[in-house]
């Protein structure tokens, strides 16, 4: 082999420049050692859409222990959810909810009528359903119902009372429309879906049969179905529903529905990471609730007519969406943990802390110095994951350190009264300490003490509310903050529903006539109307009521339409439904209410600024499914609110309420076609209520702009620390920490690096109330008593010398 070398100086130098850039490129990761991301990241990229169906079964598949921290259904209302957790947990509600709906619903046939026909919903509502599943959560990108074989019943066809689909598997998935021509632009909006009834299939082609082991990943599937009912028959929970309608008739039904949330293993399974092959071919994650239904149907014998499982609700998500856990286990990571402690943090001198909204990606956390250990001054926060996986091995291993602190101090035992003036210091920095309002007036002070003001939210309650005027139990929406990003699942939850109704009254028309034995969806019904808005409150246990409220006569064949449902106690089984249009007093008439009013209003006429989505349905061809044809409409779209189209409300406590608590509420609206067809109008609002005492406070600083009742009201030393927030402590003050500015570092023998905001909220009381504190210490050092301690030998050396030498020369 002959290598051609340049002659000239220039062409050598060039070749050396271009010589050292490559290897510089490549030896930048030559130190880092192969790990489980590595062996994760390696599949990941193995399989794609070409070669999926030729991949053994085992390579379709993740390592169950991929996705970690999984939240818990039964700690939901205990312990707090990561951040990077929420996606997660919304995924698990939104299949619960579902199920609730579909079990609901499919045996509502009781309460009404033996009549020779179905109640069921037609294809079109599961289609529909589906759609709005993804549609209104940009974090699930795919949603199915499976039903067993024979086990689904429809409306769909004539003279098909007491049949059953063979299989019946409505699935829509989220596209990406960038090349689509629908969109001139080449701009993928994602709301472009994919909508197909995967039991229309040949009955010979079992690779196409969800049912079926030849199909590779119905894992979702097997995780329920078949249910095989053996001994007992009556193994199915049952949940209770009070319904009062609007004629004020009442009714107790009680269907079968999914486990309970404190059973084992709990109504919820989360399959692993699949390859989605042959349809989205895209890594996902999917929650699955079983559908509960009493079958068989019609038989004239109750006895064999018994509770099973007879669907699965299917929703997922994208794997590389997920975020992962490179920090090594503890108490926070207990595992099990596929990508345990592959961070590149330094463990002698620094610590792991994970960091959200990283997804399936290295550098998702940073490090923190270890108790006793510092930041150099010239480093202002810890040190970032992503920083150090890019790092080259000098970098790595001459950087990314911290220093020992020197003369660290042991914690007081004891301490005593804050001396006269330290005391007047500290009440001078906060004032409102000094001459404050109590009971309602506190929040209308022009500087909230709050103390006071938590005291008078906390003290208020459904024994003590008629002691209060009207006016004082409607807060300032800056006492809420945070409500848009801490119930933001349950204000999903709401767009969802106002999503599905505005689909089916846009694209459902029951007038239309098909060839064939096919019919139209009926309208909606009542028990459909009270079943969806059921389903939020049962699926998300943070929302306390749930309501739909139509516009006058906008729901068939009623003047007012308005299921509320409600609970009354957490983790029960027990439910209320109760339909507003029953109130007719004119300062009770829900269309009266503000969010109601305000929605209206904006949506008077002006529709431009709604969603727009793009469905592509495929239909099965007749009753037995054979194959897939196009609907008639396709593609087809409508149109829609999202999550800046609602409406927040002030928190409030209406005394004379069904839900006693103080309230945010969440409302969404949707919309139809008019009565001649041509444009749309408003029809009628969604509504979520959630408690406002399960909001964290945000008492750090933050922007002039943000409306936070509560920001700058921490007590850190603002000369040496700073504040942040910290989860999970609940309206109540404390939920921060101070830790030290650049430059300065925290004195004590502890094992943390920070003070807690609940001591030193604690401490500065005792201030005010003129108690034994210590708060004067929390306050960070200046980083250098190391370097203090080598100079001060330095200079106790010297002045050693200086008494010697002038002793001998005296």
């Amino acid at each position: 082999m002959v290598l051609f070398l340049p002659s000239t100086i220039l062409g050598r130098s060039y070749l050396l420049f271009v010589l050292a850039l490559v290897v510089g490129v490549f030896a930048q990761h030559e130190w880092q050692a192969r790990d489980a991301f590595d062996e994760i990241k390696i599949q990941f990229d193995k399989v794609n859409a070409d070669n999926c169906p030729i991949q053994h079964h085992g390579d379709l598949f993740m390592p169950m222990d991929a996705v970690s921290h999984i939240p818990d259904i039964k700690e939901v209302n205990v312990n707090p959810v990561f951040p990077n957790r929420t996606a997660l947990l919304h995924l698990q509600n939104m299949a619960l909810s579902r199920s609730f709906f579909w079990s609901y619903i499919l045996q509502s046939r009781f309460i009404r009528p033996a009549i020779n026909d179905t109640y069921d919903p037609g294809m079109m509502y599961y289609f529909l359903s589906t759609v709005a599943d993804v549609s209104a959560n940009p974090s699930i990108n795919a949603s199915a119902i499976y039903f067993a074989p024979n086990s689904s019943y429809s409306s769909s066809y004539r003279g098909f009372f007491n049949k059953t689909f063979p299989r019946f598997g409505p699935r829509t998935f989220r596209q990406d429309d960038f090349n689509d021509p629908i969109h001139l632009q080449k701009i993928s909006t994602w709301n472009t879906f994919d909508v197909q009834d995967l039991g229309a299939h040949h009955p010979d082609t079992i690779s196409k049969d969800y049912t079926h082991d030849f199909y590779k990943i119905n894992e979702w599937y097997r995780a329920w179905l078949p249910d095989n009912v053996a001994g007992r028959h009556d193994t199915k929970i049952t949940y209770q529903v009070e319904i009062r309608y609007a004629n004020n008739t009442n009714e107790t039904y009680t269907f079968h529905g999914p486990p309970g949330s404190e059973e084992n293993p709990g109504p919820i399974k989360l399959t692993r990471p699949y390859f989605d092959c042959g349809r989205s071919n895209k890594w996902l994650v999917a929650a699955v609730v079983p559908i509960a239904d009493i079958y068989p149907r019609h038989t004239q014998f109750r006895h064999i007519e018994y509770p099973k499982y007879t669907a699965v609700s299917v929703l997922e998500m994208d794997f590389e969406r997920i975020d992962i856990n490179q920090c090594p286990l503890g108490e926070g990571n207990k595992g099990p943990n596929h990508f345990a402690d592959t961070a590149r943090c330094k463990k002698e001198t620094t610590e792991c802390e994970p960091l959200h909204g990283w997804g399936f990606r290295r550098g998702g956390y940073q490090c923190r110095c270890k108790p006793g250990w510092r930041l150099p001054n010239v480093v202002r926060r810890p040190y970032l994951g992503e920083i150090l996986e890019r790092a080259s091995a000098e970098q790595y291993y001459n950087e990314y350190d911290c220093l020992k602190i020197g003369w660290i101090q042991k914690l007081p035992i004891t301490w005593e009264k804050a001396p006269y003036h330290i005391r007047e210091k500290y009440l001078d920095m906060h004032p409102v300490y000094r001459n404050y309002s109590s009971g309602s007036r506190s929040l209308h002070a022009a500087h909230l003490n709050i103390d006071q003001a938590l005291k008078y939210i906390h003290g208020v309650n459904y024994r003590t509310c008629k002691n209060f005027h009207p006016q004082d139990l409607i807060l300032r929406g800056d006492v809420s903050s945070g409500a848009k990003d801490q119930f933001e699942n349950e204000a999903k939850m709401a767009v969802r529903l106002a999503n599905f109704i505005s689909a089916f009254l846009q694209i459902s028309d029951p007038n239309e006539v098909y060839s064939g034995k096919r019919v139209a969806d009926k309208p909606l019904t009542e028990d459909q109307m009270i079943g969806e808005t059921l389903a939020i409150m049962m699926g998300d246990s943070k929302v306390w009521s749930a309501s739909t409220l139509w516009e006058r006569n906008k729901f068939t064949n009623r003047t007012y339409f308005a299921p509320y449902a409600y609970k009354t106690e957490l983790n029960a089984r027990k439910y209320k439904v109760e339909d507003l249009a029953r109130l007719n007093k004119t300062h009770e008439l829900y269309t009266e209410k503000k969010y109601f009013k305000f929605l209206k209003q904006r949506w008077n006429t002006n529709f431009d600024d709604l969603e727009t989505f793009y469905l592509k349905i495929k239909i099965r061809h007749n009753e037995t499914g054979e194959y897939q044809q196009k609907y008639e409409h396709y593609p087809n779209s409508y149109r829609a609110a999202n999550m800046k189209h609602g409406y927040w409300t002030q928190p409030q406590f209406d005394c004379d309420g069904y839900v006693k608590k103080w309230l945010v509420t969440y409302a969404a609206p949707f919309f139809g076609w008019d009565s001649l067809k041509v444009k749309l109008e408003f029809k009628g609002v969604v509504a979520v209520s959630m408690d406002m005492l399960q909001l964290d406070i945000n008492q750090c600083p933050d922007w002039y702009y943000e409306p936070n009742a509560f920001k700058n009201t921490h007590k850190c030393d603002q000369k040496t620390s700073y504040c942040v927030p910290i989860m999970g402590r609940g309206y109540e003050t404390g939920g921060y920490k101070c830790e030290c500015l650049q430059g300065y570092e925290y004195p004590f023998e502890d094992l943390i690096t920070y003070y807690d905001g609940q001591l030193v909220e604690a401490e500065y009381q005792n201030i005010v109330e003129d108690k034994a504190t210590r708060y004067d210490m929390f306050k960070c050092r200046l980083a250098g008593a190391s370097g203090l301690q080598s100079a001060l030998g330095l200079v106790i050396s010297l002045f050693g010398l200086t008494i010697t030498l002038l002793y001998r020369f005296s």
